[in-house]
């Protein structure tokens, strides 16, 4: 800012400054795209070893199991059924995750009480691979080689043979 003086007794005049104009250059390069959103499996379906039987003596074998959710494991925690005998827990649970059983209206912790127990073990079996282990293969590579594959992680624990 400059000072100068005006006239006697009018006191210093203020020159406004100059205009700053700045050039903006126009972009020329695309924005860089976002990666395409993945989609997470939810669904798994599944051919159950015998199959349920229902009243009329059908026999449904294939069916579909979604993820489980934290609330489908917390409800049946108020059932007085699993409060009473922890073991039915898995047959409660079971009966909110499985969305489709052949051609079942619907499926419910009835239904899976009726299975035979080879299906309800396949179906345990089933619910943990899906929801507690998930995908559990990692893709590495050989130290001698340097070929690359993939390796299961999940199996079993420790303690377990």
């Amino acid at each position: 800012m400059r000072r100068s003086t005006g006239r006697l007794g009018a006191g210093p005049v203020v020159d406004a400054p100059a205009p700053v104009t700045a050039e903006v250059p126009e972009q020329t390069a695309a924005p860089a795209s976002a990666p395409a959103p993945q989609r997470l499996l939810t669904e798994f379906p599944f051919e159950l070893p015998r199959g349920y039987v229902d009243a009329s003596g059908t026999v449904h074998r294939d069916g579909v199991m979604r993820l489980a959710t934290a609330r489908d494991e917390l409800i049946p925690l108020r059932d007085v059924r699993v409060q009473e005998n922890p073991a039915y827990l898995s047959v409660v649970l079971l009966g909110r995750v499985i969305t489709r059983l052949g051609s079942l209206a619907t499926v419910h912790d009835g239904v899976v009480e009726n299975m035979f127990a080879s299906d309800l073990a396949f179906l345990q079996d089933f619910y943990r691979q899906v929801n507690a282990e998930g995908h559990t293969r990692a893709a590495v590579e050989c130290p001698h080689c340097s070929e690359p594959f993939e390796v299961e992680l999940g199996g079993s624990r420790l303690g377990e043979s």
